[in-house]
């Protein structure tokens, strides 16, 4: 059996890959992993607003009952909730049963400690030999000892009391529109943004169980771009389904995206004095714009690979505050432990709202560079061939000389199939769309020989 855990939990189709059985399997064996030694553990369980959410969750908690942990049921909530709700509730560990971004046809099972971090692979790994070691020496108590589930109605008040908390102002005066992608935000953006005294014109928050993410939401800002100008807005925020991903729009109607929100929230906070070490996290995906942006301010970028999981790990490890990737995917690690999109659109229009300036005024502190990419078919074991050929790397430096240090070359090779993903920046679009496809070709033609 491969691996079962990916870089964000279990995901797979609903009753397909990620079965009743896979979900009843994954409750009993992680509520045995995370709560060993614990009297009476309780783990927090949440999710978003996907149809086979409930089927999920049934398997999931009886799961759970049946090493006699007690189940914390929270309902539909963002996932980056579940992540400080069982840090605040005390609680063992905390699950949430979302695929994110994806179509309503995916789910997924993504576990969190009891800090309110993703597990370490080591858990992981425990958690799926427990599975494949038939659950050998896992108890299954009967009477009394048997697990409980628990409904907890106050959870989403308490989410939205702690997100009202990270910010010292309020929105009155303000249009704001948001798309909350038929997902988990759309109780939890709509009544935070509202409370703070913000005029909110809401799309996408009428959830049905299959409609999630559907041509909306963060992967999908189109509608939200002519929407905010329609409503003539100050700005415009697009959550992902499960509401760790965060995209603005400004007032003119242009996608505000991660790279962009960390360039504005980072030049912020350094002014704030907040900036620990003045460094931004971000991974090699990031626009070359951002890093040039952050320069002029002196704040330097440490990066990472492509995954929330690797900024996350420099930031603990570092102790840097701000991070995230040009998804949307945000980390303000002084307010939580993981991406919260909520979070980071209140970050965002509290300094739109403090500056005085409108969003597109402050964006305009970075400009985007030109970006390319090609794919190169590659048989597996070739997938480093930009590292070993001569004939490649001597191209690969020319390429970058030609740039004249305004632009760069990145090559990485896919995970799940036999190709290398060749981008190039740079300032001149046509220059590098050239470049990108003849490297691209001198990479197949030596790694297929």
């Amino acid at each position: 059996m491969g691996r079962m855990f990916g870089t964000d939990g279990v995901r797979g189709i609903a009753n397909s890959e990620l079965t009743a059985q896979l979900a009843y399997n994954l409750g009993r064996a992680g509520a045995y992993v995370l709560t060993e030694g614990a009297h009476k553990p309780k783990i927090l369980v949440g999710m978003d607003t996907r149809i086979s959410g409930h089927m999920l969750e049934s398997a999931l908690v009886a799961g759970i009952l049946s090493v006699g942990a007690e189940a914390v049921c929270v309902g539909v909530i963002p996932t980056p909730a579940v992540a400080y709700l069982t840090r605040k509730y005390g609680l063992d560990a905390g699950v949430v049963i979302s695929a994110s971004h994806n179509p309503v046809e995916y789910n997924g099972i993504k576990f969190f400690n009891n800090k309110g971090y993703k597990l370490s692979d080591e858990l992981e790994d425990k958690i799926q030999s427990v599975i494949e070691n038939n659950f050998e020496g896992v108890p299954s108590p009967i009477g009394g000892d048997l697990g409980r589930k628990i409904i907890e109605d106050s959870a989403l008040e308490d989410y939205i009391d702690f997100l009202k908390a990270t910010i010292d102002v309020d929105f009155k005066g303000m249009k704001i529109a948001l798309d909350c992608a038929n997902g988990a935000s759309y109780e939890a953006a709509v009544e935070t943004f509202r409370s703070l005294g913000a005029e909110v014109v809401v799309i996408n928050n009428d959830p049905d169980g299959i409609n999630i993410n559907k041509n909306c939401g963060s992967t999908h800002p189109e509608e939200l771009m002519e929407y905010v100008v329609k409503k003539g807005c100050d700005l415009g925020l697009a959550f992902d389904g499960d509401a760790d991903r965060c995209l603005a729009v400004d007032e003119k109607g242009n996608l505000i995206n991660g790279d962009f929100i960390m360039a504005i929230c980072g030049k912020y906070l350094k002014e704030q004095g907040k900036l620990n070490k003045n460094v931004v996290v971000v991974t090699v995906m990031s626009n070359l714009g951002l890093d040039i942006a952050l320069n002029k301010e002196g704040i330097n970028t440490v990066k990472t690979k492509v995954g929330d999981r690797y900024v996350l790990e420099e930031m603990v490890n570092e102790g840097y505050v701000l991070g995230g990737e040009q998804s949307g995917h945000v980390i303000f690690l002084e307010h939580n432990t993981t991406g919260d999109g909520i979070l980071t659109g209140l970050q965002l229009t509290s300094i739109v709202k403090k500056s005085g300036k409108n969003l597109s005024e402050l964006a305009s502190i970075m400009k985007e560079l030109p970006q390319v990419l090609v794919n190169a078919k590659v048989p597996n074991d070739k997938k480093d061939i930009h590292e070993v050929d001569e004939e490649i790397i001597k191209e690969i430096k020319k390429i970058e000389e030609t740039l004249h240090g305004v632009g760069r070359v990145l090559i990485r090779p896919s995970g799940t199939e036999p190709l290398v993903r060749v981008m190039l920046e740079g300032e001149n679009q046509e220059e590098i769309d050239k470049m990108a496809h003849s490297l691209a070709k001198l990479i197949e033609e030596k790694a297929n020989i």
